[in-house]
């Protein structure tokens, strides 16, 4: 074996890379088991792409077929009901995992300076991942796989002056049909790969600037301890955790992320009752429902996915350690929380009665909370400071403001 790590050192650095990306990579002392979900989703997306390779074997992207094969996995192919069961539980493991994953950076502030470019690629793996998990829907031939394809692609029609042209390359067709099966089987078998090229970007973007930790402040090098084999365990022991979760809904109740209606074949003459996307576009969906103008509906909704990206410039504080330190900045997070789940709930139901008011008004405070957040940021700031910060926050902000104050010509270096 050491010859052959040899033999590969004279032409790869494998050893100089498993040593300083890998095995002696520094990592904070302090981070906290909320830092798991980053490698929990890594692990998510390799179940995802070996499950959905051995689902093509058997799949059929025909419409005439589609639905039926999905039934002979489930109950001819050795296993394939839990291959199947595997991939559709999965998806929603997959949102499940990267919504906290969000939500703990959202928490601690790690998007802000100088993690913009490492928080850019991670909302762009998401854009990916809903472009794939939406693709992925239409597959089963389901109604409510059909009719929300349906829904869905007739959404662009809202693009100015190409709509409908747009909303036919989409389709392949003037309706979804043959055409649209095929070629979204294609591109969902596609974009796997393409996130996992998109999180080799995220990578080395979080290994240049290094972890951050609950305290905010970036630690010495003293400080930090190697990944292996301190934070190898704490991954391992968070997979097995997932896992015990992961299959028992596979194995006790794999329907509850599966539509009812998705076991009726696609009837394109027969429109459910209310069709729903799936858990975790409810939010957007809400926020797409709630202004009455389908070219508005649709900017807000994709505004509602895009405006975290200038949440590092919509943050003025120079504070650091997200809301532990901040008292204001963490009750808009406890209050964008409630409102994401107000906006599930309404996503979920029939646009009917009072409902249609709290959509709305859920929908005015999700962008008004990014709205309100660079004044309020400013003037909590200036409160916390006058009424004292822990020194080693003080500390860091003054060494942080002095380096600015020397680029800027404002002191001598």
């Amino acid at each position: 074996m050491n010859k052959l790590v040899a033999w590969i050192d004279q032409r790869f650095p494998l050893t100089q890379f498993v040593k300083q990306e890998l095995t002696e990579y520094p990592t904070p002392r302090n981070l906290s088991y909320l830092w798991n979900f980053g490698s929990l989703a890594a692990l998510v997306l390799v179940l995802q792409v070996i499950t959905g390779i051995f689902l093509a074997m058997h799949y059929k992207a025909d419409a005439k077929l589609a639905f039926d094969s999905v039934e002979h996995i489930m109950r001819d192919v050795n296993y394939g009901w839990l291959i199947r069961y595997m991939h559709s539980t999965g998806a929603s493991a997959f949102f499940i995992v990267i919504y906290i994953h969000m939500a703990r950076t959202l928490y601690y502030g790690s998007f802000r300076k100088p993690r913009e470019l490492m928080w850019w690629s991670g909302q762009g793996l998401l854009i990916l991942l809903m472009a794939t998990a939406f693709m992925g829907y239409l597959l089963p031939w389901g109604q409510m796989s059909y009719w929300g394809a349906q829904v869905i692609t007739n959404l662009f029609r809202a693009t100015p002056f190409i709509g409908d042209q747009v909303v036919i390359w989409l389709r392949g067709d003037f309706s979804v049909g043959d055409a649209t099966l095929t070629r979204f089987f294609a591109l969902h078998y596609l974009f796997p790969f393409i996130i996992i090229a998109a999180v080799g970007f995220h990578m080395v973007a979080l290994h240049y600037v290094k972890s951050s930790n609950p305290s905010g402040i970036n630690l010495q090098a003293k400080d930090n301890i190697p990944f292996h084999p301190y934070y190898t365990i704490k991954d391992f022991f968070g997979f097995g955790v997932f896992l015990i979760i992961y299959f028992v809904f596979v194995f006790y109740s794999p329907n509850t992320f599966i539509e009812a209606d998705n076991y009726i074949p696609a009837d394109p003459l027969q429109t459910p009752a209310h069709i729903v996307p799936e858990w975790y576009f409810l939010p957007f969906y809400a926020i797409l429902r709630a202004i009455p103008d389908l070219f508005g509906g649709v900017v807000a909704m994709a505004l509602s996915i895009i405006i975290f990206a200038v949440l590092p410039y919509l943050d003025r504080s120079k504070i650091p350690g997200g809301a532990r330190y901040r008292p204001f900045y963490r009750l808009l997070f406890v209050v964008f929380s409630i409102d994401v789940v107000v906006l599930s709930y309404v996503g979920a139901k029939p646009p009917e009665g009072g409902l249609i008011l709290v959509g709305q008004i859920a929908t005015f405070m999700y962008f008004a909370l990014f709205t309100a957040l660079p004044a309020i940021s400013i003037y909590e700031e200036k409160w916390l400071r006058r009424r004292g910060l822990p020194p080693e926050v003080e500390e860091l902000i003054t060494a942080e403001e002095n380096q600015r104050d020397i680029r800027e010509g404002k002191t001598q270096s």
